[in-house]
């Protein structure tokens, strides 16, 4: 997902994409540990994908600040 897509949610929404983010991340460790994980690129792209969420997050958070 770009950064304007997730730009355009709201913070809850974000949240919710953070949340599913990490239940992604966590099982795609469980299938990199046994032996299963196919697709390894995935969990850079997951890796990523919870670090812009949370930027923006992060920039939602200090804009409302002011």
């Amino acid at each position: 997902m770009k950064a304007t897509e997730l730009r355009d949610k709201t913070p809850d929404q974000l949240r919710d994409e953070l949340v599913s983010l990490k239940k992604e991340a966590f099982n795609l460790r469980f299938q990199q540990a046994t032996g299963q994980l196919e697709n390894t690129a995935r969990m850079r792209q997951v890796r990523r994908a919870v670090a812009r969420v949370e930027t923006i997050l992060n920039e939602k958070a200090s804009a409302a600040a002011e």
